[in-house]
Order: C-alpha cells, then sequence, then structure tokens
C-alpha cells in the first residue's frame, strides 16, 4: 500500500474549503506508487488527485509547481496543480507538502501499440520546443556527474564481470560526452516511463509524475523514453515503436548534428543510469517504505543489448 500517511475527511475538507473546487463526496487511497502518498478526491464539482509528498528536497517543489503552470499553459498534457483563492498552490496537510491536481482520463499503456507511441512521440517533441524556454531551472541530478561518484557505491555488490562493465562504461561517457559539444537543454520530464503516461484508447490523456523534472539535455530525455517504450524482453530494440515514437518526435523537434552523433552514446548513458538507480535502493540507500524496489537487471540488459546490437537508425524526416 503506498498511502504511507493517512488522512481523514475532516482534514481533506478543511484543504478544499481554501480552493473552489466544489465539497468533499469521497477520499480514496492509491495503492500504487512508490514514493508519495496519493488520494483520488471526488467533490460535488471534479475529480481530482491530492499528493503528499514523503520524500526528496522539499524546497525543489515551487520547481516543479512553475513547471507544470507553463506546460499546461501552453497546452500540454500535463495535470496543472489547482491554486487557492490567494493563487497558491502548494500546501501542507499531515505535515506533509501537499499538492491537489485534476485528476487526468486514461490508463498505463502496459503494451503500447503504435498510435500511442506516435502520440507519445509527437507530445514529448511539442513539450520539448516549449521547455526550451521554461525559465526555471533545476540541475539534472542523474546525469553524467551522478555517475562519476554513485557507482563506485555499488561495486562491491557486483561480479568482476559487471564491475569491468560499469567503470569502462563510466570512462568512455566520460570521454565522449563529457568533451562533445554542448546539445540543446530544456526543461526534462527525466522519469517518461510508461507508467508516468495515462492514455484514453490511443489518445494520451496525460503525462504526470514530473518529479525527476531538471533541466538538462533534452535527448536525455528523448533516450530515457527509448529505452523505456521500445525495448523488448531481451533489451533490444523493437524498431516498429522505435520509428513510431522518434518520427513523430522529430517532424516537432529535429535533432542537431550534434545530438545525432551522441545518441548511441547517450541510450547506454540512461541505460547505465537506471541499472545504477535500483542497485542503489537495493544494496546501499533501500526504500523508507516495505515497498519491493525496481529490478535492476532489466536496465543491465538494456545497457548489454545497446553494446551488442547498436542503436537504430534514426528514422528520416521530411523537414
Amino acid at each position: 500500500m503506498a498511502v504511507f500517511t493517512p488522512l481523514t475527511e475532516p482534514q481533506v475538507v478543511e484543504l478544499l474549503s481554501r480552493f473552489d473546487a466544489g465539497s468533499l463526496v469521497s477520499l480514496e487511497g492509491v495503492p500504487a506508487g512508490t514514493e508519495n502518498t496519493t488520494f483520488f478526491v471526488t467533490t460535488d464539482r471534479r475529480e481530482l488527485v491530492l499528493t503528499l509528498f514523503e520524500q526528496g528536497e522539499h524546497e525543489e517543489l515551487p520547481f516543479f509547481v512553475e513547471l507544470l503552470d507553463y506546460l499546461d499553459e501552453h497546452r500540454l498534457p500535463v495535470p496543472g496543480p489547482l491554486h487557492d483563492r490567494d493563487g497558491i498552490a502548494l500546501h501542507a496537510l499531515a505535515g506533509k507538502p501537499a499538492l491537489l491536481f485534476p485528476k487526468l482520463p486514461g490508463r498505463h499503456p502496459k503494451d503500447p501499440n503504435l498510435a500511442q507511441c506516435r502520440e507519445l512521440g509527437d507530445t514529448l517533441g511539442r513539450m520539448h520546443m516549449v521547455s526550451r524556454h521554461f525559465p526555471g531551472h533545476r540541475p539534472n541530478p542523474r546525469d553524467l556527474h551522478w555517475l562519476l561518484p554513485m557507482h563506485h557505491k555499488v561495486l562491491v555488490y557486483l561480479s568482476p564481470q559487471d564491475q569491468a562493465l560499469m567503470k569502462d562504461e563510466v570512462e568512455i561517457y566520460q570521454e565522449s560526452l563529457g568533451n562533445a559539444p554542448d546539445l540543446p537543454q530544456g526543461a526534462l520530464h527525466g522519469d517518461l516511463f510508461r507508467d508516468n503516461t495515462l492514455f484514453d484508447g490511443d489518445r494520451l490523456g496525460g503525462l504526470i509524475d514530473f518529479y525527476n523534472g531538471c533541466t538538462g539535455d533534452l535527448l536525455f530525455d528523448l533516450a530515457i523514453v527509448i529505452n523505456d517504450w521500445a525495448s523488448g524482453p531481451d533489451g533490444r530494440l523493437d524498431a516498429a515503436r522505435h520509428d513510431a515514437i522518434l518520427a513523430a518526435y522529430l517532424a516537432r523537434r529535429p535533432l542537431t548534428a550534434a545530438e545525432r552523433n551522441a545518441w548511441p552514446m547517450m541510450l547506454r548513458l540512461t541505460a547505465l543510469r537506471y541499472w545504477l538507480s535500483r542497485l542503489l535502493v537495493v544494496y546501499v540507500d533501500p526504500p523508507a517504505h516495505d515497498l519491493t524496489p525496481h529490478d535492476p537487471e532489466q536496465f543491465r540488459t538494456i545497457l548489454k543489448a545497446r553494446l551488442e546490437h547498436g542503436a537504430l537508425p534514426l528514422p528520416e524526416v521530411n523537414e
């Protein structure tokens, strides 16, 4: 159960009284999730999502609020947070920072079809075109600068072969990406897995959970998407899904020459990023709550597949 902080109906009634969102009808805890407490809140006027932030740097929450407000203003399908009658979005509830969001339509796609892949690629391309101009800034907490010190913490838990693999990869990234030309920057989602999207049939209902949002290489965000959305169980890329996402994305935001050169390495870097972060949760910094961590092996498999088979050709798009 992912309701780490229980709430009573009177607590939520008092919170809602500050907003122009109607009166409470029902309150339901949401079992999904690994970091924050989530409730579905139904009022006599609308359906909402209430999130209590259990961990992380709370002083960074204004960045996420401002980013979601900005993307919502540009008509991206994101849950723009509700603001109270005084224009304030971020509140405290049960001693935790709290935000109210509109409940967006749809479900997480477990096995996305090509229409859903195209919709995702188109929306991410639109988001990146807009997010390049977002004035807020939060450094990417999981980029190459994070990999360099953090990979040492898990080496003792790995086989000699995996130790060598991880150390060699980090060294290669440092040489190739550390000295590469600057890549286009903007605000990123930072964790756009399938379970951070909602689809109503083939229509994208929303991009959710921006709490890994940051400023960084737009290519980093795109590589995270391809590694999750277009990888098979053996880690190899599914050409149809890969091309559907990228063709739609590139029609919105063509890659620069530097990005095209960095693309195969960025796929490897983001695969190792998730292999390492999951190893850290398993061995070094287990979750505060009784939850099963994600399996690190999935992204080791993806990384090995990228090394063995490389990147697929980027689809041609008429610009």
